[in-house]
């Protein structure tokens, strides 16, 4: 352990109460262990994770709270046990820092499916008892598995959004195989998740259909983000004309919707993935039985998997959209997320901000 990581203070914005305002605070991290890494935060991504717990909406938030759970920076220390990573290192932090690491899925690199549960990157239980304060941060210590190696020349800022946004998509999309060029892709709703699940989508070689609400999408779906066709969901017409058209669907809405006019769109032996969460799914059985289809949920993903995407999106070259904020900002993020008003995703620059 060196002094300078126990006596640092490191420098955060946190919500106090249910207002879920975030203001300046200090406090003192964990002292880097044999197996831990310290990085210098460059950037945070701002997830509707953030609003959740800022705000207390499910019930369980510990004040004050430091949200963020996208994290980019550059390794400034090491334990005396770390291998994987080096000083200078430029690395990425998720949504969870610590699980058991000796159950069936931490032996599968799925840790966040951990038997006894995974540690949240905020607002989480550590091993020690103390309460885990996310990325909207100077900087952050964490076991090394826990921590993932951004390839070089691949952007910070780029980098944040892909360890919630990024994997939370793609993870689904390999486990089922959406990897295979020339089939057909639906992306339901087109927000931090969706428009990632569209740039896999396009990588992969799929033909690619956006489906919204809400028609002033259109032009991003298609022109910004390299849609194949656009779909107006509340248009009966429009949703009738693609009956069994699809192999698969990615559904990012979290606001409640009818699930059977979609189910309807795929074709037989269909898969459909659900990375949101409305307040209920219902369908008809028939929906589901008649073509055979597959219904599956899924949340981000494991270790493994996550530094597999790093490097797919480094070498094919996919970026998140995202829109470059001061930490100063945060709060006026927050209520543009809450109001969807933003393409795609807000990134924090902690470096050249928060200091």
């Amino acid at each position: 352990m060196s002094s300078e990581s126990v006596n640092q203070d490191c420098l955060a914005w946190a919500a106090r109460d249910p207002s879920g305002v975030l203001s300046p605070y200090k406090f003192k991290r964990r002292a880097v262990g044999i197996d831990d890494i310290s990085l210098t935060i460059t950037h945070c991504g701002v997830c509707y994770a953030d609003v959740i717990w800022t705000r207390n909406q499910h019930g369980d938030s510990k004040y004050p709270l430091v949200p963020g759970h996208e994290i980019a920076g550059i390794v400034k220390e090491v334990g005396s046990n770390v291998h994987r990573f080096k000083v200078g290192d430029h690395v990425g932090v998720g949504t969870y820092v610590n699980s058991c690491r000796d159950c069936e899925y931490c032996n599968d690199g799925l840790e966040v499916h951990c038997e006894k549960g995974s540690v949240f990157t905020f607002n989480g239980i550590d091993a020690d008892g103390t309460i885990t304060k996310g990325g909207y941060s100077t900087y952050f210590v964490v076991h090394e598995r826990y921590c993932f190696k951004i390839p070089d020349g691949y952007p910070f800022a780029s980098a944040a959004p892909l360890l919630c946004a990024g994997i939370t998509v793609y993870t689904p999309m390999m486990r089922h195989k959406m990897n295979q060029p020339g089939k057909s892709l639906g992306v339901i709703g087109l927000g931090g998740l969706g428009h990632m699940a569209v740039k896999f989508g396009k990588a992969f070689g799929l033909n690619v259909t956006v489906f919204s609400t809400s028609i002033s999408k259109k032009e991003e779906a298609l022109t910004l983000l390299g849609a194949d066709k656009f779909v107006v969901s509340s248009d009966q017409e429009q949703m009738k004309a693609g009956a069994k058209s699809l192999n698969f669907i990615v559904d990012t809405a979290s606001g409640d919707h009818p699930f059977d006019p979609y189910m309807s769109l795929l074709k037989t032996g269909g898969i459909y993935v659900l990375v949101g969460f409305p307040s209920e799914v219902k369908f008809n059985p028939a929906s589901l039985n008649l073509g055979m289809k597959t219904f599956s949920g899924s949340l981000t993903g494991g270790t493994k998997e996550t530094q597999e995407m790093l490097d797919f999106c480094a070498a094919h070259k996919v970026y998140p959209n995202i829109e470059l904020i001061p930490i100063q900002y945060a709060n006026e993020a927050l209520e543009r997320l809450v109001k969807r008003d933003v393409k795609f995703r807000f990134v924090i620059d902690i470096e050249n901000s928060l200091k």
